[in-house]
């Protein structure tokens, strides 16, 4: 127990106090829209941010005397339990408006929120107060930042998942950096993540949207969560292609390293074209793209999608929409829904389910494994047939034409055995308590990887709301865990993580 007590206590309370503080501070920002759009929830959402405050600034009151020193162990906790904090205060705002009563359904919809996930427990979304409804986006938009900070400043640092092999993206001196002080290239990344918000809000507005369904919608998409301001989610818009092309365009670009949207703007072109994950990146994006509209074009009934609108080609221009929407919404985890995949053809069904474990770009705001994990792991198995006839030669792993250090091979590795053993518990688990099969394969692959929509009783017309309480706690947790690279949170559940150092 003396690990325990060398724990710097304090600064891990007193970021936990700032975090809150922060919340709360969005809290007031929602209760101005309820004001502005009259919902008549103002006071409530006012009360949350008082209350969440109140809170938040009191533990940093208490705690300001703390020694300003981070290790490791600290920084794990920091992170699993800033997440778990912000979510309980998020359940505030639901629960103070009755919008969701019952703190189950309430932490369900906020760690959602949070993880980006955009699984929903809502049946009703249009009935629900707008200042609330931005509420539920703004969690969105906060965890989908929290995570680019996250993956580019705190894991690398941690050692968390080969996160190392991000040397363009992490802190620290070299030309290939972004920044060498964390708070640097977190501001640098505020900014790209602020601009794109605002340029997807005007964009969306100006081809016809709502400015609140325009915001909300680009709150979402950049930080790749998914929920909507209506209960068709996007394909309320299918009468109107403009849009859903707008939010495809943010969609890919929420899902690449935002660290490449930097060099673009520095007009560092040279290196975006030659990173190898975003090379693959779009060529997924690409060859996926062609077989799903091939198959919806000749095989999957798109006529109710089909409408009749100057901008529209016709019934492959429809394919093709639907084709890279679906696509790009589950490879980037965003989760917005165009078109019910789960009737188009059995083939559609299990290709969108395999996508669900591909995941974006490292350093985007997208969940699942990420594509530079499965690069190296390809790149591994290809060298263990070259080694197994070579014993001697030194063949090692390479990653943007630099040599992969061995250790970080095995992390990922590691990382990809757990997350198969995280979902395959899942899946046990979401059995054990009355899914089907089917329902609990879509469903631990859906939190685990942050997705959203999955197969089933979830499918992309339904929501979680159907689901038992246990189901619902679970699912919180995958979702979790999914979020923050598994070994953030798992880490914690271990008993040599609260051993004498």
């Amino acid at each position: 127990m003396r690990s325990f007590a060398r724990l710097n206590l304090k600064i891990i309370l007193h970021l936990l106090g700032l975090l809150l503080s922060v919340n709360a501070g969005f809290m007031f920002l929602c209760a101005l829209v309820s004001f502005i759009y009259k919902d008549g929830v103002v006071l409530q959402l006012f009360y949350a941010g008082i209350v969440t405050l109140a809170i938040g600034g009191t533990t940093m009151l208490v705690t300001r005397n703390h020694r300003k020193e981070i290790q490791k162990r600290e920084g794990y906790l920091i992170v699993t339990f800033g997440w778990i904090s912000m979510s309980l205060a998020g359940t505030l705002p639901y629960l103070f408006t009755g919008a969701i009563p019952g703190i189950t359904n309430a932490f369900f919809e906020t760690m959602s929120g949070y993880t980006t996930t955009g699984a929903s427990i809502l049946s009703d979304i249009e009935s629900i107060p707008e200042g609330v409804l931005f509420w539920r986006s703004i969690t969105h938009w906060i965890g989908g930042m929290g995570i680019i900070v996250l993956a580019i400043a705190i894991l690398p640092l941690l050692g968390i998942g080969g996160m190392q092999l991000f040397s363009a993206e992490a802190p620290g001196p070299g030309g290939d950096k972004l920044h060498p002080r964390i708070t640097d290239t977190a501001k640098r990344l505020w900014v790209i993540y602020v601009a794109y918000t605002l340029i997807e809000t005007l964009l969306l507005k100006l081809a016809g949207m709502s400015f609140f369904d325009a915001i909300n919608h680009s709150l979402s998409t950049l930080s790749t969560g998914g929920f909507s301001t209506k209960n068709a989610s996007v394909a309320y818009w299918n009468n109107q292609p403009i849009i859903q092309y707008i939010i495809i365009v943010f969609m890919f670009l929420a899902g690449t390293n935002f660290v490449l949207s930097y060099f673009a703007f520095k007009t560092k072109f040279s290196k975006v074209l030659k990173d190898d994950e975003f090379k693959w990146y779009c060529f997924f994006i690409l060859s996926f793209t062609v077989i799903a509209t091939l198959l919806i074009y000749f095989k999957a009934d798109i006529s109710a999608s089909t409408i009749n609108h100057p901008m529209v080609w016709g019934r492959f221009e429809s394919a093709l929409r639907h084709g890279m929407f679906q696509v790009l919404t589950v490879i980037t985890t965003t989760g917005f829904v165009s078109a019910d995949y789960t009737l188009w053809t059995p083939f559609l069904v299990v290709f969108f389910f395999g996508l669900m474990f591909l995941g974006g770009s490292a350093g985007s705001t997208a969940g699942g494994v990420k594509i530079v994990r499965h690069l190296i792991m390809i790149k591994n198995g290809i060298l263990e047939f070259k080694r197994t006839l070579h014993p001697n030669a030194i063949l090692p792993v390479r990653y943007n034409n630099k040599a992969v250090e061995q250790p970080i091979v095995y992390n990922i590795l590691g990382f990809f055995i757990l997350y198969m053993l995280s979902f395959i518990m899942g899946v046990l688990v979401f059995s054990w308590l009355g899914l089907d099969f089917k329902t609990s394969l879509g469903g631990a692959a859906s939190t685990l990887g942050n997705v959203g929509p999955a197969l089933g009783d979830l499918g992309p017309v339904n929501n979680y709301g159907a689901l038992p309480s246990a189901a619902k706690w679970w699912a919180s947790f995958l979702m979790l865990i999914g979020r923050l690279e598994l070994f953030t949170v798992l880490i914690l559940l271990t008993p040599f993580f609260w051993r004498n150092r």
